[in-house]
């Protein structure tokens, strides 16, 4: 679905957003609320109040693109912490899983090693 390469960070707004903003009037809440910079290349994802909705804004080497989604029945669900959510968790959320109800196994991680 999207092929973004791993430098590539998503933002995850909790706050419902309106559906009718298009292209600028989100950028513009990217720029403002977010305290993001729009043009970073970097995913910024919106949702609903409903939550039937989400629309995706991101800038495309000349222009910004927006991909948007809904449902005909369900609702998305948002993982609990906003911010920043990996590419899997993005797939998992555009596929209809609850972030509420599953938990991550302990892996091994470099990072978080001791």
């Amino acid at each position: 679905m999207f092929a973004f390469p791993p430098s590539v960070r998503i933002f995850l707004r909790l706050e419902p957003t309106d559906m009718r903003k298009s292209f600028d009037a989100l950028a513009a809440l990217v720029t403002q609320a977010m305290k993001h910079d729009p043009l970073s290349g970097h995913l910024f994802v919106f949702r609903n109040r409903r939550g039937d909705r989400l629309k995706i804004l991101y800038w495309d080497r000349d222009g910004y693109a927006l991909w948007q989604k809904r449902l005909e029945k369900g609702t998305f669900t948002l993982p609990a912490e906003g911010g920043v959510i990996s590419h899997t968790q993005l797939m998992l959320l555009l596929e209809g899983f609850d972030h509420a109800r599953s938990s991550r196994t302990k892996r091994f991680s470099l990072a978080y090693s001791t």
